[in-house]
């Protein structure tokens, strides 16, 4: 089964790299991977597919969960509740003129753009759920298909569900303070994060 899987992830360098050694250590491929940042630019959204079993697949979230970086991880394709996919495509496919009117027609269908066009090809951008891309790929491959490339899957639930319930800033902060607690070495105790641990119990001596 193919599984849609949504990150929530402090914008730090080397996060995508640890994130995808969790799949390559199971032996799992990445199909595809789409990553930007947030309304927040401190916050980045990472969304990969991946096919495997859902016990197998579980295992690699429940490590992912664990890496101090991750805010959040969510299966959409196993949590309950309907969500969104879409991906982005742009296709260079011949176009002799005999053939330019036709595959107009079939851009015209798939509601895709031609966004350059010369005397040999067209270049189209398409954008739908993987079924969409993968019919409009199949009718274009007749034509001469020279070149592909494909964002990879984006998704969102639908309805008023969201990936982050609470306000991104608590969880950064506790986080933060973590990643500080952790920098300090192997005596955590020196570290900020435990400074501020210790200030709390002693307010509520």
């Amino acid at each position: 089964m193919k599984h849609t899987i949504s990150i929530l992830v402090e914008n730090r360098p080397g996060v995508l790299a640890r994130i995808a050694a969790m799949f390559s250590a199971r032996d799992y491929n990445i199909d595809s991977l789409s990553v930007a940042e947030t309304t927040d630019s401190t916050v980045s959204r990472i969304t990969c597919t991946a096919v495997g079993d859902d016990l197998e697949i579980e295992q690699i979230m429940k490590q992912l969960r664990k890496l101090i970086d991750v805010i959040r991880v969510v299966n959409f394709t196993t949590s309950n509740g309907d969500f969104i996919t879409r991906e982005m495509v742009l296709i260079k496919v011949n176009a002799r003129a005999r053939e330019r009117a036709e595959i107009m027609r079939t851009a015209d269908i798939f509601r895709a753009k031609i966004v350059d066009a010369s005397r040999e090809n067209l270049t189209l951008e398409v954008t739908g759920d993987e079924k969409k891309i993968d019919a409009i790929l199949e009718l274009l491959m007749p034509f001469g298909i020279l070149e592909i490339a494909r964002t990879g899957q984006v998704a969102l639930s639908r309805g008023a569900k969201r990936l982050m319930d609470r306000h991104p800033e608590s969880k950064k902060s506790r986080r933060s303070r973590i990643w500080t607690t952790r920098s300090a070495g192997e005596n955590p105790g020196k570290g900020i994060g435990n400074r501020w641990m210790g200030d709390r119990r002693k307010d509520r001596s």
